[in-house]
């Protein structure tokens, strides 16, 4: 039965679009280099990294996740996720990661959140780690795509807001390393405003880590 059902849906990777596997060493390796430092055009005020740019593997395998419910890539980006956080993360204190707010609706239309479910893996990969889905996206936010960095600004701006009854992670976020996770990263709205309400309550962001960087 596995052999014919790779006949009619043969596995694909996610990366490059091979034959043969749903990920695999090349697209593996390009996404596992070290991560680079980026600085989009409305600052958050903090580091933002990124594990290559908005273009070839990383690109198509957010584009999968997000467009083509391919869950199975949560390993994949979680565990590239996690190799960067390893190396950017301070010595001997824990890790509090918290996925960007997505909209409702595209979330309902992807099955869930890819950004969330590849913080999740990332989490687990890494000791004294966990991720926690701190951010919700309220009403009347636009897809964002083709608009200014002005326009993008307006869009979230009060309409990001945290989860009920956060109030039992300030603590923790106080002790820990705060890293906000995205899959792309293109003006920094998203984050900046992101970054304010989570102040806000006293869990400050020491960093944003992203897929790609456009």
């Amino acid at each position: 039965m596995g052999t014919l059902l790779d006949l009619i849906l043969p596995d694909r990777c996610g990366g490059c679009g091979a034959l043969g596997e749903r990920w695999c060493a090349e697209c593996a390796a390009e996404l596992g280099r070290d991560p680079v430092r980026v600085r989009p055009r409305a600052d958050p005020g903090v580091p933002c990294w990124a594990l290559g740019p908005y273009a070839g593997v990383g690109k198509r395998a957010v584009l999968a996740a997000k467009e083509q419910n391919r869950r199975d890539l949560a390993a994949p980006l979680g565990l590239a996720l996690a190799h960067a956080l390893a190396r950017l993360r301070a010595p001997d204190r824990p890790l509090l990661l918290v996925p960007a707010p997505t909209r409702s609706a595209a979330a309902r239309r992807r099955g869930g959140d890819p950004v969330a479910r590849s913080a999740a893996v990332a989490a687990r990969w890494l000791i004294d780690c966990r991720s926690v889905p701190l951010l919700r996206m309220g009403r009347g936010v636009r897809d964002s795509v083709g608009l200014t960095t002005h326009e993008r600004s307006h869009n979230v701006r009060g309409k990001i807001m945290t989860v009920a009854d956060p109030d039992r992670w300030v603590a923790i976020g106080a002790k820990a390393q705060v890293v906000l996770i995205d899959d792309v990263l293109t003006t920094g709205a998203t984050v900046c405003e992101s970054t304010r309400v989570l102040s806000r309550i006293g869990i400050v962001p020491r960093a944003v880590v992203v897929t790609c960087a456009a």
